[in-house]
């Protein structure tokens, strides 16, 4: 063992050894508890981040705690590796996406093994890899056959930069989620696989969910928007048609002043057939060219078609409009307008001079004329509501239901807003959707036995890719039953590959089908899932979604797939900028800056190598974009992986941001730096060791083993139950100064150094590999620590022998006495009062009060 810590060389020896005896390869073991940890899988975009360093991090942490509690791990690792930066990449370059793609992987693969994460690699995958896509287009086909999945003309999302469609939940504020260009509204083809049907499930099996984060469960509840209500048909004046409404508030519907119904509703297409206004009207809406702004804009335009709905209660007539702020795929695409207490209703009806009527007292209302400027959302007592005024929410909903009822008019009905998947990309890199189009324009399956389904590989394709216009290449023809059909040129949304990956972790070689049913029922559900709440929605919710699928064609079984959440927080860093001519920010790396600071380490003036003075923007989440990255590779290079494993896991708790401070990474580095010293101090001394018999050990030894057992409880809770990493580390930090404290006299007291530096290197293993696998194979003759079991403390070391107490009287410190730490409150008591020197202090005056510390202090006020 060298006598200087050098973490260069010895993490190099150590991932040598883990890679050439396949260290962490797991298989199905039935005489062992599983353990399923697993990180979401990276993108292969290049490099690494501290994103993704902290994320896995975290994951092989939990995964070799786990292993040391003696379970069957797997953690495995692979590649989302289809999507839209491969291909643009690919334009850029003049390269074909498969193999910028491929050398993305081959260089981030060398950056997690240079991390020590202790991966099953050969359970691999790389999602645009044929052997796996082929299940993925192999189950879309089951889905089609049992009516699933289905083809339409549809409005979608269009992001003009991208030039493809984005699912609903892909929309952020009118934007897209990735590139955050403003997107245009599209009608073209589209597949859809029917989430819908499974909304309920969705949202009720959230309650199973225990051990994920309430916010994660809250934000897919609010996605899911599930609603209960009422359906309430409204007869037409003048027609044997009546018009269904949904209405989660039937208190307001004496306040009912129109009926909106959405310009796809079937009643406006019948509608339209004789009236050109409206369907000129109609026609609008599926402008193509139309920005979320736009709509956003254009949203409460409106026409009325001057037809009548008859109001079920009081028998007056309301007009029906037709709206372009009501959504045809929400409730039955038609409401009861109650501008009075609806913001969207209100909207309209100020817009279009429709008349408002209110129904709920607003008795906190001073200034009645203030009444007529807004709506009021709020539930109340009615009024202008005939027969049930004065009535609370309560019991107006059931009295107005019952009368409803007589007239056969309603019915109770739960909705959602979820909408179905679209899964249709218009980009080249992605999983081919194995269907086609026959010379009769019927939609057909690719037979199985064709699967899978290739992307033309040809470098003729970049011609095609950036043109935009590969759906029209003859490359798409194919042989259906010896007749010639045109190969759907749209390729699966990447979230497809996503949401089933975990399910082939545990088969990955497997030929028979999609899922091996012996190693799916071993390893599943997954017990520890790992990654950012950036994808609560979006991912998780899909994720859910394909497991229910794949539960109910029997490949899996459960309701969820992942037992346990843990969503880190962002890894944040110092930024800089300067003002550019256009007044763009122009983002300057931290390296090429002088930084000045005051007294506090505060940045007070901040100028680049010109002198220019520059913004200093705070701590924001790295990224490239704001050029304020930390290159992983610059700190192991530095400081080693296990200084930045430990670093990461130590400055912050894991669902909270991470500042990052390479002032901190150097105090971990010291830290290292002092075990092994410790460590190579001990491991030169020469001496037999022994087992001790406690109960014969003096006070200073007793109370290091106290300290040790009572460290190893704290970390092992820490770890297993609280997932406070942080204080974990900072329990072991602890012991190891108070070690180096502890001076060796005696052949006990090298005994119990042993003991000690064995439990911290058993507790650091988790977050510092390498350097415990030097110092366990050097402190036990070329043992290797990969098997070893954590350790466990021992209750009776937890009870200190002896407690030193401060005895105040009247406040002021008289002595110190030393007690039995196991004694109550009231034995202690009786026991400093017992003592002779207490009794010196207290010359025999009467005790009126007694303040007590535990463990501390005990104040006689005489």
């Amino acid at each position: 063992m060298e006598q200087e810590y050098c973490p260069k060389d010895i993490e190099i020896y150590v991932q040598k050894y883990w890679k050439n005896n396949k260290t962490f390869h797991v298989h199905e073991d039935n005489t062992k508890e599983k353990y399923y940890c697993l990180p979401m899988l990276p993108y292969p975009s290049g490099k690494l981040h501290m994103g993704h360093v902290r994320n896995y991090t975290i994951s092989d942490v939990i995964a070799r705690y786990q292993r040391m509690l003696g379970k069957n791990v797997l953690q495995p690792i692979g590649w989302d590796a289809f999507g839209l930066p491969a291909e643009e990449a690919a334009i850029k370059n003049n390269t074909m996406p498969s193999s910028w793609t491929y050398k993305n992987i081959k260089y981030m693969r060398k950056q997690l093994e240079s991390l020590g994460f202790s991966y099953d690699w050969d359970r691999e995958i790389t999602t645009c890899q044929p052997e796996y896509y082929k299940w993925e287009q192999w189950f879309f086909i089951q889905l089609y056959k049992k009516k699933l999945v289905y083809k339409k003309n549809s409005l979608v999302n269009w992001c003009p930069y991208d030039k493809t469609v984005l699912a609903n939940e892909q929309v952020i504020n009118g934007c897209c989620w990735r590139c955050q260009s403003t997107i245009k509204i599209k009608k073209i083809p589209q597949w859809f696989i029917k989430i819908r049907n499974y909304a309920e499930s969705l949202h009720n099996d959230l309650k199973q969910l225990k051990n994920w984060p309430e916010k994660v469960k809250n934000m897919q509840r609010n996605w899911i928007g599930r609603s209960e209500g009422f359906e309430i048909s409204f007869n037409i004046k003048n027609s044997n048609k009546k018009i269904k409404i949904f209405t989660t508030r039937i208190d307001t519907i004496m306040g009912v002043t129109y009926i909106a119904i959405s310009p796809f509703h079937k009643f406006s297409m019948y509608l339209s057939k004789k009236n050109q206004i409206l369907k000129k009207f109609i026609d609008i809406q599926n402008n193509e060219n139309l920005s979320k702004e736009e709509m956003e804009e254009k949203k409460f335009y409106g026409i009325n078609t001057n037809i009548f709905a008859i109001h079920p209660i009081t028998k007056k007539k309301i007009p029906i409009w037709i709206a372009n702020y009501v959504i045809n795929d929400y409730g039955t695409g038609s409401v009861m307008s109650v501008p009075g207490h609806n913001v969207n209703d209100w909207n309209f009806a100020i817009k279009n001079n429709l008349k408002i009527k209110y129904v709920i007292q607003q008795s906190n209302i001073k200034n009645m004329q203030l009444v007529k400027k807004t709506f009021f959302p709020e539930k109340g007592i009615l009024i202008n509501s005939g027969e049930f005024n004065q009535l609370d929410y309560k019991n107006a909903t059931q009295k107005i239901k019952k009368k409803l009822l007589e007239e056969t008019n309603i019915k109770t009905k739960i909705i959602y807003k979820l909408q179905d998947w679209c899964i249709s990309r218009q980009r080249y890199w992605g999983t081919p959707i194995p269907m086609a189009t026959m010379k009769n324009g019927e939609i057909v399956p690719i037979p199985e036995k064709d699967l899978p389904v290739l992307l033309p590989e040809t470098t003729k394709h970049l011609d095609v890719l950036k043109n935009s216009s590969y759906n029209k290449s003859t490359c798409y023809t194919t042989k259906i039953n010896n007749q010639t059909a045109i190969r759907e040129t749209d390729t699966f949304d990447t979230f497809m590959e996503s949401s089933w990956y975990y399910a082939r972790y545990t088969c990955p070689h497997f030929e028979k089908g999609i899922i091996d049913p012996i190693a799916s029922k071993y390893w599943l559900p997954v017990d520890q899932y790992i990654g950012g709440i950036e994808h609560a929605i979006m991912h998780l919710m899909y994720f859910r979604f394909y497991h229910k699928l794949l539960r109910d064609f029997k490949f899996v079984k459960f309701d969820e797939p992942v037992q346990n959440l843990i969503c880190q927080g962002m890894v944040l860093s110092e930024a800089f900028y300067q003002i550019g001519e256009n007044n763009q920010r122009n983002w300057i790396h931290k390296s090429n800056i002088y930084i000045q600071k005051n007294i506090k380490g505060e940045i007070i003036n901040a100028k680049d190598k010109k002198g220019k003075k520059v913004i200093y923007a705070g701590m924001i989440k790295m990224s490239k974009s704001k050029n304020n990255g930390i290159e992983p590779e610059l700190m192991i290079n530095n400081y080693g992986a296990d200084t930045i494993r430990l670093f990461i896991m130590f400055a912050a708790p894991i669902e909270s941001s991470l500042e990052w401070n390479e002032s901190g990474v150097k105090g971990i580095y010291r830290f290292l730096k002092k075990l092994w010293k410790l460590s190579f101090s001990y491991i030169q001394i020469k001496h037999k060791y022994k087992n001790i018999d406690f109960n014969t050990l003096n006070k200073k030894q007793k109370n290091m083993y106290h300290v040790l057992h009572k460290t190893i409880a704290k970390v092992s809770d820490d770890i297993s139950r609280r997932k406070s990493f942080n204080t974990a580390i900072s329990q072991i930090m602890e012991l190891v100064n108070t070690l180096i404290k502890f001076k060796l006299e005696n052949e006990e007291d090298k005994c119990i150094m042993k003991d000690s530096l064995i439990s911290i290197i058993k507790m650091l293993y988790p977050f510092t590999p390498h350097l415990c696998f030097i110092l366990w194979k050097n402190l036990n003759n070329n043992c290797f620590i990969d098997n070893e079991k954590w350790p466990v403390f021992q209750k009776k070391f937890l009870l200190k022998t002896n407690d030193i107490l401060v005895i105040q009287i009247n406040g002021k410190k008289r002595l110190t006495i030393e007690i039995p730490g196991n004694l109550t409150k009231k034995e202690i008591f009786t026991y400093v009062q017992n003592s002779s020197l207490f009794q010196k202090k207290i010359e025999n005056k009467k005790i009126k009060k007694i303040i007590y510390i535990p463990n501390k202090i005990i104040n006689f006020v005489i």
